[in-house]
């Protein structure tokens, strides 16, 4: 097989995360003979704007608040704008399987639904799928029983005293925080990759963004029938993911399932928390593999 017939790995992150967490997995990949790209999308990672209280040791509390957001106007369509040029200069070099984790599932649908020509597969880690219109506006009628909702509100950073400074919809979390705090270290752990050694997880927090955006959370991010559904999908549900348990992700599953019927997801399950990509990417890059 010519190595450009393989089909590329293009990689979208989680909320308040970026392109760095797919480093390990990215690693893997390559050694098995596989190409791939991580994203940062608009007000992520290493070209993001992100306040320096944020870094600062130690840390003003006060400035780390007032400090302006890189994610201030930034919507969902900036995501898949980002991510279709992204797939446009890679598609030369053969198919693409566009892979995303928790709130990035929401740009990869949306991307799949813009530009389902592009993709061979599109790939959900753990990722939200939205596949009907209550889902933006109702309870969902699934127990939830997630550690990271309670574990995030120790981390998160009060609002700015200027309300423009983070725009809507964006939230500022302090993960390094976690460093001077054993037991909120330990609660954040739980929710995201207990999974992994304490210094594994150390790692990850020194990766993580402050700032997130729920704009995304918009219909334009609910899978479409005629485009998304055109796409081969695949779930991989973790059955250790305490952030968006089991119950959660079977749910979104049926959902979608019932919107395309005749194109039902093709599913597979992983004993991993809900970012054992970064931790044990061996594991993550022989499934991904499989599916190619």
């Amino acid at each position: 097989m010519r190595a450009h017939s393989r089909p590329t790995f293009v990689f979208v992150h989680g909320g308040s995360s970026n392109a760095r967490a797919w480093g390990p997995l990215q690693n893997e990949l390559a050694l098995l003979g596989h190409r791939s790209h991580a994203v940062d999308l608009p007000g992520h990672g290493d070209l993001a704007d992100t306040p320096a209280a944020y870094y600062r040791q130690p840390q003003d509390l006060t400035e780390l608040a007032a400090a302006p957001s890189p994610l201030r106007g930034v919507t969902l369509q900036d995501n898949v704008h980002h991510v279709v040029d992204t797939l446009r200069r890679l598609a030369p070099a053969g198919p693409i399987v566009l892979v995303g984790n928790s709130l990035g599932g929401l740009t990869i649908s949306a991307v799949a639904n813009a530009a389902p020509e592009l993709l061979h597969r599109v790939v959900y880690l753990s990722a939200l799928c939205l596949a009907d219109p209550a889902m933006l506006t109702e309870a969902w009628d699934v127990v939830d029983d997630n550690l990271l909702d309670g574990a995030v509100a120790r981390i998160a950073v009060p609002d700015a005293p200027d309300p423009g400074v983070r725009g809507p919809g964006v939230v500022r979390l302090n993960w390094r925080a976690a460093h001077a705090d054993p037991d909120i270290f330990a609660a954040l752990k739980a929710a995201i990759m207990a999974d992994s050694t304490d210094h594994q997880f150390r790692l990850l927090l020194d990766s993580l963004d402050p700032d997130e955006t729920y704009a995304a959370m918009e219909p334009g991010a609910l899978v479409q029938a005629d485009t998304w559904g055109r796409v081969p999908h695949t779930y991989v549900r973790l059955t250790a993911d305490r952030s968006l348990p089991l119950t959660v992700q079977d749910h979104m599953i049926r959902t979608a399932d019932a919107l395309t019927p005749h194109h039902p997801f093709d599913i597979h399950t992983l004993a991993a928390s809900h970012v054992g990509y970064f931790s044990r990417p061996q594991l993550f890059a022989k499934l991904l593999t499989s599916l190619v």
